[in-house]
């Protein structure tokens, strides 16, 4: 079992086990000493990881600025390749995502998103997009979070996952790529 995990300059360390959860967090080494008894001290505790959840992905997306550049041609052709030999099976052949994407499936995991204009990829930046492909949805929610979505590490690079990003932008109208440009910044 990974102890720690180590992400540019923040360690995140796994605890929790206690609870039947396990959480990739970084932690206070005092609260990493307190002995949960009680249903309402679990409830604390599981808050108090939320609160430093949201402070870690803070910290990690700040780390790097990426532009998937949905003008280069050849990139988005690449692209286009790349999200139908890895993608299009969940998010749709024209990123339409899987129906009722936002009902949660029996096994509890979100059906696949779309990547057009009805979805929430253009809610995010690049950098977001570029890490929540790289290392899997679980790296923002925790480890407990409930996906189908892999992380992709392993299996592409970063330039081929910004060219995947790119291919989706160069389906998007112009207003819609504004938007998330102002969003990133």
């Amino acid at each position: 079992m990974i102890d720690r995990v180590k992400f540019g300059k923040i360690r995140i360390s796994r605890i929790v086990e206690n609870l039947g959860v396990e959480f990739a967090v970084p932690i206070p080494a005092q609260w990493r000493r307190v002995m949960i008894t009680s249903s309402s001290k679990k409830f604390v505790y599981v808050i108090m990881v939320a609160i430093f959840s949201v402070c870690t992905v803070e910290l990690a997306i700040a780390e790097q600025k990426v532009y998937a550049d949905p003008t280069d041609l050849s990139g988005v052709k690449k692209g286009s390749e790349l999200y139908t030999q890895h993608c299009a099976v969940c998010h749709g052949a024209n990123l339409e995502g899987e129906p009722n994407w936002t009902k949660r499936k029996i096994s509890g995991a979100l059906p696949a998103p779309p990547h057009d204009p009805s979805g929430h990829t253009w809610h995010h930046s690049d950098d977001v997009l570029l890490k929540l492909t790289k290392y899997g949805p679980r790296f923002f929610a925790g480890l407990a979070y409930v996906t189908d979505m892999p992380a992709y590490q392993d299996i592409l690079t970063d330039e081929e996952i910004l060219m995947i990003i790119a291919f989706i932008k160069s389906t998007w109208p112009p207003e819609i790529l504004e938007a998330q440009q102002r969003m990133a910044q």
